[in-house]
């Protein structure tokens, strides 16, 4: 038979009770002022939007101070970090053998690191693998597709003149539109605010795995509004140029690989080694996707875009940048260790795997290299062929893993996994040119040139780069200028260009 409770138990559990529903209640109360907060700013707001773009940033400040606020402030390049700060870095120059991977490819003229979100239409604009359209008579080295993610005008361009024509066109042509820089109608509504992808091909590809973008959760879409642009992708060539995001077959460097080997699709041909190569471009989504931190349903906005609470007011960060710089909002939310426990353990992932991608480029380099010595002996191309489908396959799972910047913190053991794949191709490649260039009576080391530098490595593979840089400047110096008077007669700005 069960005790009865004494008398002052009762009234333990019933005190009890009463704090519990008196917290709740607080809590209840907390969550409906904040609707209420929510429903006052939306239902009062100063700028009405009638549409779901407004390319203008600038006329969301008034409603949403804050948020646009810390935007603005993506403009801040002083964030230090070990690796990934916020300051635009000479990649080439810090890796000169990177020249010889992509010799063939626009980008061996110019690789720098990312600066923040309000940079990304000058710098569009001034790295070499933009070109120098309407200088010297030269014409565009992109198209129209290469503008995608730069700003909330792309999705209005689209619209206005079609998705296909959008991408078709001159990358020049769009010089004098997009003016607004990565802002807040590439991720919501401007009537609702609510978050929504502005770029069609997230959609599309979405769509073509029997998946709808817009039956995604509210924590998915804080991930998605990135994905639409931090992801692997490619320009249909026979189609206008039309981006298309390879996810058919999984969301993997192998899956990925697999869809273009099915498409006989390659980015270019090295002409040192004559392999169709596949440059990825910056597979952030897919690798984040792989590691931990994807895989427990931490959202891309939970680390780098965090909450701030203000007052009696909690909102989002608009000052995208690395979950380092504020460690007690990002890391500690979920991490108990101190601040700079956190810091080292991501410095030790990221050491780790640096250090091993600088041997594997230098090994893909040598591979590359020692290619062109074969064919200069007179390799044939059955000879060749086992060499060229192991530097395809090297140099994507290195590109692969290292294309996307903050993959060594993401998903080390993936991107390590990639990068000891790539060595073993790259190995290999070597020992079968080696056999190659015995066939053909050559036993000794074969000589490697100095490019121990970016200048040796560009002046090696043929580039002339003074003469690149002063069609550049010249560039800059004339063309740019004409095209931002021809924005500010079509009103495409309000206060100044970026």
């Amino acid at each position: 038979m069960a005790k009865t409770l004494k008398k002052w138990q009762g009234w333990l559990l019933f005190g009890g009770a009463m704090v519990i529903v008196f917290f709740l209640g607080l809590l209840c109360s907390s969550m409906l002022e904040r609707r209420a907060e929510i429903a006052s700013v939306f239902n009062n707001r100063r700028t009405q939007m009638t549409d779901s773009i407004v390319a203008q940033n600038e006329k969301f400040a008034e409603d949403f101070p804050r948020e646009y606020e810390t935007w603005a402030m993506t403009e801040d390049t002083s964030f230090v970090s070990k690796y990934n700060s916020s300051q635009e870095v000479d990649v080439l120059g810090q890796r000169p053998e990177m020249v010889i991977l992509w010799a063939g490819y626009s980008f061996s003229r110019g690789y720098n690191t990312p600066r923040g979100h309000r940079h990304c239409v000058e710098d569009l604009r001034k790295i070499m693998r933009t070109g120098s359209p309407g200088v010297d008579g030269q014409d565009d080295m992109q198209p129209g597709t290469c503008w995608t993610c730069k700003g909330p005008d792309v999705p209005r361009l689209m619209r206005e003149k079609g998705t296909d024509k959008f991408y078709a066109a001159k990358w020049s042509n769009w010089g004098p539109e997009v003016m607004n820089t990565v802002g807040c109608s590439d991720c919501h509504d401007a009537r609702t605010m609510e978050l929504r992808p502005a770029r069609p091909a997230l959609y599309e590809a979405w769509a073509r795995v029997g998946k709808d973008v817009k039956k995604a959760t509210h924590q998915e879409m804080r991930s998605l509004v990135c994905a639409q642009c931090h992801t692997e992708y490619y320009f249909e060539k026979d189609n206008g140029n039309y981006l298309h995001f390879p996810q058919e077959k999984g969301m993997t460097c192998e899956a990925a690989e697999e869809y273009y080997d099915s498409i006989g699709f390659y980015d270019y041909i090295n002409p040192l080694s004559k392999a169709k190569i596949l440059k990825a471009q910056h597979p952030g989504y897919e690798l984040y996707l792989q590691g931990i931190h994807g895989q427990r349903g931490v959202s891309c906005a939970d680390c780098h875009m965090p909450y701030i609470s203000e007052g009696g007011v909690k909102y989002t960060d608009h000052h995208v940048m690395s979950p380092l710089a504020h460690i007690d909002r990002t890391c500690q939310t979920c991490h108990r260790q101190d601040a700079e426990t956190l810091r080292q353990n991501v410095y030790e992932r990221q050491q780790k795997i640096y250090d091993f991608r600088t041997h594997v480029e230098k090994e893909l380099a040598a591979a590359h290299i020692e290619a062109k010595f074969a064919w200069d002996k007179g390799a044939t191309e059955a000879e060749m062929q086992p060499v060229l489908t192991d530097l395809r396959k090297g140099q994507w799972r290195w590109d692969y893993a290292v294309a996307s910047h903050g993959a060594a913190f993401h998903a080390p053991q993936e991107v390590m996994r990639l990068l000891a794949s790539a060595m073993e191709f790259a190995k290999d490649a070597r020992l079968q040119i080696a056999r190659v260039v015995a066939r053909h009576g050559f036993t000794g080391q074969i000589p490697l040139p100095d490019i121990s530098t970016k200048a040796k490595a560009q002046s090696y593979i043929g580039l002339d780069m003074p003469k690149i840089n002063s069609q550049k400047k010249q560039f800059l110096d004339t063309i740019v200028p004409k095209w931002i008077e021809t924005a500010k007669k079509n009103k495409r700005f309000i206060t100044k260009p970026m």
